[in-house]
């Protein structure tokens, strides 16, 4: 299969200027002189350089990866046939059937953007995160869409120390017994599946911890727990964390809210502000 570059770019940009900022979970702001999103905006949510996804518009970009192409569909909300079209034009086969943690609906995605004030993402049941609002975004940081396990929660807390950095010390021993428990479920319940074998596989091989742990063979689906985060600008903030699972079981809504209480309301009205601010100016 070859890639049909200038149908890509005229279906990317159709795709672009149907999404108002408010229906991605943007603010409108001044000066827009198409009610569509910027190509920026679009870059920014599917987690590439902007000058990549441009040159993709312009029909002159390399040919994308399957994973970038799963990027992309999410940021422009594409429906199960629209992505399976964007798979063709960029010259890849669409997945087969209904990859189990790899599309969001559109429905779940209208849901995210309806919590303005609430931090909450999309996650698969491997820990991947498919879809998050700005205010997620701006408390728990963005995270690359388009590289292998990039984007999962697990993979980046056994391999990236800065990711550690923002939770208390203390607490890292629980966090990590919390994702290994978690997703020794989630493999169960995907005997065989190659995308889970692939994952554990590499989590051994990078983190000797994950694997000490593994060889415990706990088990505890994650459904709610009690965290704090270490902000750099709002400090430190207590959230609950609540877990609501979708019908298939293989993707969930995770919903940080301020116990009562606490000051922590107020800190995320403050983050609110700011973070919304850093997205637009970036």
């Amino acid at each position: 299969m070859t890639i049909n570059r200038r149908e890509l770019a005229d279906f990317l940009r159709c795709s672009r200027d149907r999404l108002r900022p408010q229906d991605v979970g943007l603010p409108a702001g001044p000066r827009r002189r198409a009610p569509g999103l910027r190509r920026e905006e679009v870059a920014q949510l599917a987690g590439m350089s902007a000058d990549y996804y441009i040159r993709l518009e312009q029909a002159r970009g390399p040919q994308p990866s399957p994973q970038m192409l799963s990027a992309l569909a999410r940021a422009v909300r594409l429906s199960t046939d629209e992505r399976d079209h964007l798979y063709l034009l960029a010259g890849h086969r669409p997945p087969a059937g209904r990859t189990a943690g790899d599309h969001v609906s559109p429905g779940l995605l209208h849901l995210l953007d309806q919590l303005p004030t609430t931090p909450a993402q999309v996650l698969s049941d491997l820990g991947d995160v498919l879809a998050q609002n700005s205010l997620a975004r701006a408390l728990l940081g963005g995270v690359c869409t388009v590289s292998e396990h990039g984007r999962n929660v697990v993979w980046r807390w056994f391999t990236d120390p800065t990711v550690r950095s923002a939770y208390p010390l203390a607490e890292h021993e629980h966090y990590s017994r919390v994702h290994v428990a978690d997703l020794r479920a989630a493999t169960g319940r995907r005997a065989g599946d190659p995308a889970a074998v692939r994952l554990v596989e590499r989590l051994r091989e990078a983190s000797a911890e994950f694997g000490a742990l593994w060889d415990l063979h706990e088990v505890a689906v994650r459904r709610h727990s009690r965290m704090r985060v270490l902000h750099a600008v709002i400090g430190s903030v207590e959230l609950d964390c609540q877990v609501l699972l979708a019908p298939e079981g293989d993707q969930r809504l995770v919903l940080f809210t301020p116990p009562p209480g606490t000051d922590s309301a107020s800190r995320l009205a403050l983050l609110d502000v700011v973070g919304t601010e850093q997205f637009t100016s970036a």
